[in-house]
C-alpha cells in the first residue's frame, strides 16, 4: 500500500481532459497514433481526454511524455556590452516592470468570467456582460537580467491590486449570475421547451454546487455548468413526461420560424454541435471535446446541419465561404434567443438550498435503506432454524402388497383343552436345586 501511494504522488501531473486533447492535436498525433505509442486501444485514450478515466504507472509517464508541450525557445541573450551601446540609459527610457505574480487563489475563488468562450466571435447573449479580461504581459527571458525600476513607478502590490477572495457561496452566485440567463436562452434554441430549459439550468448548477470542489477549480466552470445541462435537456427519457413531449410553440415571424424548425428537425448531436460552434463561440477541437466525438466527426456533423438549415433560410445558401455563413447563423441564433421570452431562472441561494436539500435527502434514505437491510438480516438470523429437520411426507395408500400374517383364531376346541391345560398341574420331574457345600 506504502509503495502504490508512493508512485501515485511521484508521478508526473497530467493536465485536465479537454487540455489533453488539445496538446494531442497541437501536435498532430492521431489516437491511434497515441494507443500504438502508450500500448493500448484507441477507446482507452479516448476515455483519458474524455475524463472518464487516467493513466496510471508507466502508461502515464509516456503518455505524458507524449502530450508535453514542446519548451519555448529562450531567446539568445547578447553581450553587456552590446546591450549597454544599443540601449539608451535607464533614465531616458520609462521601463515598466511586471509585479510579482500574486498568490494563486483558492479553489473557491473562481472568478464569474471564467466560462467566457475563448473565440473572438461574439456568442449567444448570455443574459450579463462579459467583463474584459486583464491586458497580459510577456514575462522577462530568465537569461536577460532586470532593468532598473524607475522612481515613479508605484510599488507591485499598487500597480495590480490582488483578486479579492471570495467564499465558495459568492463564488457560486458570481457564476450564477453570469451564466445562469443565457444558458437557459441556449437551452431553449437546444430543446424547444422552455420549462425544460429552465430546470436543465437549475439542475446542472445544482450538480456544480453538490460538486463545487471539483467545478472550482476546473479550467472552465461555465463550460461545465453547460454540459451538465446541454446533457440533461438532451436525455431521451423526458419523452415520456406529458409536459416535454411536444415543443413549444414556434416564433410568429417567419424567418425566426423557420429557422426554429430546422433546428429542431435536426439530430440532437448534430444541433448540439452547431448551437456549440456557431451559437456559443467554440473553436472546433473544444466542440468535438464537449461532445464527445473526434474532430472529424466534429467537422462533419457541422457541415451537415449547416447544409439543412442552408435548405431553410436562402440567406445562409446564398453566403460566399463558410466564414460568412457562420457569422450569419451566429447572428440569427442570437437574434431568436434574444427576441423569445424564457423564464428567468431561480435566485442562486434558491438553487444552492435546493441542492443541498437534495443531498440530505439521499444521504437519509441512504441511511434508512441500510439500517432496513440490517434489521432485516438480523430479524432473519433470529429467527432462522439452527438446524436441518426432514419434512414428514404425507400419507398414501398402497396397494398390491399382501396382509401382514399372524396367529389363526382359536376354535372352541382349542379354548376347553387351552382350559384344562390351565387347570391341572404339570407333574415331572422336580428340578434339581444345586446345594452348596
Amino acid at each position: 500500500m506504502t509503495r502504490s501511494t508512493t508512485d501515485e504522488a511521484a508521478a508526473p501531473p497530467l493536465p485536465s481532459p479537454k487540455e489533453r486533447r488539445r496538446l494531442r492535436e497541437a501536435k498532430s498525433l492521431s489516437e491511434e497514433q497515441v494507443a500504438e505509442a502508450v500500448g493500448v486501444t484507441r477507446a482507452t485514450v479516448r476515455s483519458w481526454e474524455t475524463g472518464r478515466t487516467s493513466p496510471r504507472g508507466r502508461k502515464r509517464a509516456l503518455y505524458a511524455k507524449l502530450i508535453a508541450p514542446d519548451p519555448e525557445p529562450v531567446p539568445a541573450t547578447r553581450p553587456k556590452a552590446v546591450r549597454r551601446k544599443e540601449r539608451p540609459a535607464p533614465a531616458a527610457e520609462p521601463v515598466s516592470v511586471a509585479p510579482a505574480p500574486a498568490p494563486a487563489p483558492a479553489p473557491t475563488a473562481v472568478a464569474p468570467a471564467a466560462g467566457a468562450p475563448t473565440s473572438a466571435r461574439e456568442p449567444v447573449p448570455t443574459g450579463s456582460p462579459t467583463p474584459e479580461p486583464a491586458p497580459t504581459r510577456s514575462p522577462v527571458p530568465a537569461s536577460a537580467s532586470a532593468p532598473p525600476v524607475p522612481a515613479s513607478a508605484p510599488p507591485p502590490s499598487e500597480a495590480e491590486p490582488a483578486v479579492p477572495r471570495l467564499s465558495p457561496d459568492e463564488a457560486f452566485d458570481a457564476l450564477y449570475a453570469h451564466s445562469a440567463p443565457g444558458l437557459v436562452r441556449q437551452t431553449y434554441l437546444l430543446t424547444g421547451r422552455r420549462s425544460l430549459a429552465r430546470e436543465s439550468v437549475e439542475r446542472a448548477f445544482q450538480l456544480a454546487w453538490h460538486r463545487w470542489p471539483e467545478v472550482a477549480v476546473d479550467r472552465d466552470p461555465a463550460g461545465w455548468v453547460r454540459a451538465a445541462a446541454y446533457e440533461y435537456a438532451m436525455s431521451p427519457w423526458h419523452r415520456l413526461r406529458r409536459v416535454h413531449r411536444h415543443p413549444d410553440a414556434p416564433p410568429s415571424e417567419p424567418a425566426r420560424r423557420a429557422l426554429f424548425e430546422a433546428l429542431l428537425d435536426l439530430p440532437p448531436a448534430y444541433r448540439r454541435t452547431l448551437l456549440l460552434y456557431d451559437g456559443v463561440g467554440l473553436d472546433l477541437p473544444e466542440t468535438a471535446a464537449e461532445t464527445e466525438a473526434s474532430t472529424p466527426a466534429a467537422a462533419g456533423r457541422l457541415e451537415v446541419a449547416r447544409a439543412a438549415v442552408a435548405e431553410r433560410l436562402p440567406e445562409l445558401a446564398a453566403a460566399a465561404s463558410p466564414a460568412e455563413q457562420s457569422e450569419l447563423l451566429q447572428d440569427r441564433l442570437g437574434g431568436l434567443a434574444r427576441a423569445e421570452h424564457v423564464p428567468a431562472p431561480s435566485p442562486a441561494r434558491t438553487v444552492r438550498t435546493g441542492s443541498e436539500d437534495k443531498a440530505r435527502l439521499w444521504t437519509r434514505a441512504a441511511i434508512a435503506f441500510v439500517a432496513l437491510l440490517i434489521g432485516a438480516t438480523a430479524l432473519t438470523l433470529h429467527t432462522a432454524p439452527t438446524h436441518y429437520e426432514q419434512p414428514v411426507s404425507p400419507p398414501e395408500r398402497v396397494g398390491g402388497v399382501p396382509p401382514r400374517g399372524g396367529p389363526q383364531k382359536l376354535t372352541p376346541q382349542d379354548l376347553k383343552l387351552q382350559k384344562v391345560l390351565k387347570e391341572q398341574l404339570a407333574h415331572g420331574p422336580e428340578r434339581l436345586v444345586p446345594r452348596i457345600p
